[in-house]
């Protein structure tokens, strides 16, 4: 898979991509009257829904049957958890055919940043039938590797990408001016919901269901035990429905930069913990491959903002997010306006490189030495990195715990996390 750059792709440029108002046909058309396939509750968790959606959200059933069928007790049936995800199984619209995952996957022109970084149409669904069918990234694995690529894949990279789809579906529908329950933006928010959290009895098997665990892993919860990310999230999409009710464009922009940022801080959690535990004797490649399923949720949102510079002194990259070659000459030994301590200070960037404590080491990045042999820029350097470690066909990335906080430093900065928001691996 090619993973080139995808410069500045950022949710507001993802806005821009929509040229029309509607869904772009495919399992996600909005003409769902009659759709209605279990008479399901007003609301889930604290969303009360503005329009029928409940095909939607009876996909989340369809995914914790296929878990069900993949899984060791499920005998590792992945022909089954295939079937169910190509044909569907509980979401019947009203012409007798049913809504599934694969055509979501699969669709192409979707307004979500993975077939860009990916250079692919249906990337999505790539990923996904790798896992299914043993071939690609996980050519050659074990059933234990295929089956958390099935789980996590389907319910992270896919639902998160649907979820990030149907936001800004939505405001592309705002933004035209639709704003009705039923066929306009408030539609899209509400399948935004569905696929990030679906039916509460289904709850277990969404996405928010991974923002609790990963904030009880990593101890972010608020005084009620609720996750702080699950928490931010709900009473975003709240009260971003109810901007696209009103056309408030600030509010409903925010909203949605608010859920992505929030779906950054809990698969960087994900990915934390489970490149940390990739040191077991015994689950080594389990982890590697939850690792590996976490990571592509948000590899598209934050990939362009692991960029560094080779310091050939101290042999220590210095991240400096969505840079470019000219920010790695920016490094000099200076003091805060002529104040204080001596700073290995970046006049482009206004950060400083901590590892340096001396203009020696200070003038050290390679880009100063062309012919030191070593380039000074790396474009998506932490990406790479990171997908090295999680190559499931690599088994010497197996044994060893990694520390991949720094990776992502220039990712969070980005999207405004602090060390608070990410919290401490108990």
């Amino acid at each position: 898979m090619n993973n080139g750059k995808m410069k500045g792709m950022t949710l507001a440029l993802l806005m821009m991509m929509a040229a029309f108002a509607g869904c772009l046909g495919g399992d996600d058309a909005t003409d769902d009257a009659g759709d209605d396939v279990s008479g399901m509750d007003a609301s889930d968790a604290g969303y009360t829904y503005a329009s029928d959606v409940d095909n939607h959200r009876s996909l989340m059933k369809d995914l914790c049957d296929m878990k069900a069928a993949a899984s060791s007790d499920g005998g590792y049936d992945f022909a089954t958890a295939k079937d169910i995800y190509m044909n569907g199984k509980n979401a019947e619209k009203s012409d007798g055919t049913f809504r599934t995952l694969h055509g979501f996957a699969s669709a192409e022109g979707k307004k979500h940043p993975y077939d860009a970084y990916y250079d692919m149409t249906g990337s999505v669904d790539a990923h996904i039938m790798a896992a299914m069918d043993g071939t690609g990234d996980f050519a050659g694995t074990s059933d234990t590797v295929r089956y958390q690529g099935i789980a996590k894949l389907t319910v992270n990279l896919g639902m998160v990408a649907y979820t990030i789809h149907e936001l800004n579906s939505a405001i592309a529908k705002a933004d035209a001016g639709n704003i009705d329950n039923d066929t306009g933006a408030p539609h899209n928010w509400d399948e935004g919901w569905a696929f990030f959290h679906g039916p509460d009895e289904d709850y277990g098997c969404s996405p928010a269901k991974v923002m609790e665990k990963r904030a009880g892993d990593f101890a972010t919860t608020n005084a009620d035990g609720v996750a702080n990310t699950f928490a931010a999230t709900e009473a975003a999409m709240v009260a971003g429905l109810a901007a696209l009710q009103a056309g408030d464009a600030t509010g409903y922009n925010a909203a949605a930069d608010t859920v992505v940022k929030n779906l950054v801080i809990t698969y960087s959690q994900a990915v934390l913990k489970y490149t940390y535990k990739m040191d077991s004797n015994t689950t080594a490649e389990k982890y590697q491959a939850e690792g590996y399923a976490f990571w592509k949720a948000i590899e598209a949102l934050v990939a362009d903002h692991t960029d560094a510079c080779y310091n050939n002194q101290t042999h220590v990259m210095a991240w400096i997010g969505a840079g470019n070659a000219s920010n790695c000459d920016a490094f000099i030994w200076t003091q805060h306006n002529g104040q204080g301590d001596y700073m290995c200070y970046n006049t482009d960037l206004h950060i400083v490189y901590q590892v340096a404590t001396n203009e020696t080491q200070c003038d050290g990045f390679a880009s100063m030495y062309p012919n030191s042999g070593m380039p000074g820029y790396y474009a998506d350097y932490g990406a790479g990195e990171m997908n090295k470690i999680l190559d499931l066909t690599d088994a010497s990335q197996l044994g060893a715990s990694y520390d991949v906080g720094p990776w992502l430093s220039g990712a969070w900065a980005h999207y405004g996390i602090t060390s608070a928001d990410i919290g401490t691996l108990q």
